[in-house]
């Protein structure tokens, strides 16, 4: 007599359906899996970094600076992470920090002060946010060509304001953010900025409406605007979002040099795809994780700091990025194959 075939269990003995493990549980497996790779990639750098220069890469200043220069093009990065994952993309934030930088930096608003240069700095993001939004939300351009004029305009705008000259911070309360008398528990004020603003976008995306309507827009923003999602609306809205990152930037970035420049966030925009991309962001939309981009972050700083600190050529540096780049997607394009 034929015994009956009982239901398959998952890892805590509860049934589930006949096809194996629940989507979403296959979805968590996979992101956990690109989460500890990325977490295996920078401990290998970490190793690495202390054995070639194991005085200098473990110093406390030093693991303090890595993380304070990712603490910029980190925030950045969040705020890319949110446009990716809704299809779209955005080649203005590194001209939007820069316009901000030296928009916040000019002899008139520094006489309001450390709260008239944050201001401004973060106004300026925004109001390049809401023209890309526009843009493309409501005048049906394209993403690329819509952000790429932001980026050749902004740049402009910032070399006319500065004239091609550094604008120095002469508010002592701004510049007091960089020096070490300013760390909380060791930890500089930039850096916890940048937790903030990881954290928030975390829950943002992952635990609100917001979230999940970013994500349906990216996944197919056609069945989006049928289940009663204003996706022109949305969209606008993650470009508000990106130019918002890109203010706070910007004044980090002024916290951190203690000027402006109109060459501040060069090649902002390829560092925050690239790293949104190996951190396991769809380019193509639908998907995002604000955990992945942090650590892509955190992966191209260390590599940064390790060819410095070993007098390696910038070249080779920019090969091992776009190494790293090429393979992220090559695995992207398996997963998705294979989902």
């Amino acid at each position: 007599m034929t015994q009956p075939v009982s239901p398959p269990r998952d890892t805590v003995g509860k049934s589930v359906p006949a096809g194996g493990l629940p989507a979403w549980r296959g979805l968590l497996a996979r992101a956990d899996v690109r989460t500890l790779s990325l977490l295996g990639v920078l401990a290998a750098l970490v190793v690495i970094g202390g054995v070639t220069k194991p005085d200098e890469f473990l110093d406390t200043r030093n693991l303090q600076l890595v993380l304070t220069q990712a603490s910029v093009i980190g925030v950045v990065t969040v705020g890319m992470t949110f446009v990716i994952t809704s299809g779209g993309i955005d080649l203005s934030v590194g001209a939007t920090v820069a316009l901000a930088s030296v928009w916040a930096t000019t002899v008139a608003t520094q006489e309001y002060g450390f709260a008239g240069i944050l201001f401004t700095a973060m106004l300026v993001g925004l109001g390049c946010g809401l023209v890309n939004g526009l843009l493309i939300a409501y005048g049906g351009m394209v993403p690329f060509i819509a952000t790429l004029a932001m980026l050749a305009s902004a740049r402009g705008l910032a070399l006319q304001i500065t004239d091609g000259k550094t604008q120095i911070v002469t508010i002592d309360s701004i510049l007091k953010l960089g020096e070490r008398d300013s760390y909380v528990l060791g930890i500089p004020p930039l850096v916890l900025v940048f937790a903030i603003v990881t954290i928030v976008g975390w829950l943002v995306l992952n635990r609100t409406t917001f979230g999940r309507r970013t994500v349906a827009v990216g996944g197919n923003s056609e069945a989006a605007r049928l289940a009663g999602i204003d996706v022109r609306r949305q969209r606008l809205y993650l470009y508000l979002l990106s130019g918002l990152c890109c203010g706070i930037a910007a004044f980090l970035l002024i916290v951190l040099s203690g000027s402006g420049q109109n060459t501040n966030g060069n090649l902002y925009e390829l560092d925050a795809i690239a790293a949104a991309i190996i951190g396991g962001t769809l380019l193509s939309g639908g998907r995002g994780t604000i955990t992945g981009s942090v650590l892509g972050v955190l992966i191209f700083t260390t590599i940064t700091n390790i060819f410095a600190l070993n007098n390696l050529q910038s070249d080779v540096q920019q090969i091992a990025k776009g190494a790293i780049i090429v393979a992220a997607v090559l695995v992207q394009r398996r997963t998705a194959s294979t989902t």
